[in-house]
């Protein structure tokens, strides 16, 4: 499997659904989970038999160039168990407009990310890095 968008992702990025300028936009660690391009929700990822094992804070440095890539600041995940072959999930955590973190039933997914450098990752206990793609597509590029 390659990086990509979810299905729903793409329409609610077009939308305003997600809003990549307002909203919590977060990343997780996940493993045991095959990517669905339908998927809509985190729950939908857990319930596919998906773990999340550790979550970033809000990404920080979120812009989108002119030729549609988006990119962040590297980041780091809390609280990783020690555990093989973890994939990461971009997802929106909160409303459009920003605020609290909503459940994982409303919280948006994004992007699955299982190949670039060091994925599919070996996180240790505790904080884990999430080192971003500094290539032409960054995380993820639209279109």
């Amino acid at each position: 499997m390659a990086n990509a968008l979810f299905g729903p992702a793409a329409q609610g990025l077009l939308t305003g659904e997600i809003d990549l300028d307002t909203a919590a936009i977060k990343a997780a660690f996940v493993r045991g989970y095959t990517f669905v391009a339908t998927h809509k929700f985190v729950s939908d990822v857990t319930g596919a038999g998906g773990v999340l094992n550790g979550t970033s804070a809000a990404l920080t440095g979120l812009n989108v160039s002119t030729a549609g890539v988006v990119d962040a600041d590297d980041t780091t995940a809390t609280t990783v168990a020690s555990a093989a072959n973890h994939s990461v999930l971009l997802f929106q955590a909160s409303a459009v407009t920003g605020g609290a973190d909503v459940a994982a039933g409303a919280q948006r997914l994004i992007a699955y990310l299982d190949s670039g450098t060091s994925l599919p990752i070996q996180p240790g206990s505790g904080a884990t890095a999430i080192n971003f793609d500094n290539g032409a597509n960054k995380i993820f590029k639209v279109g």
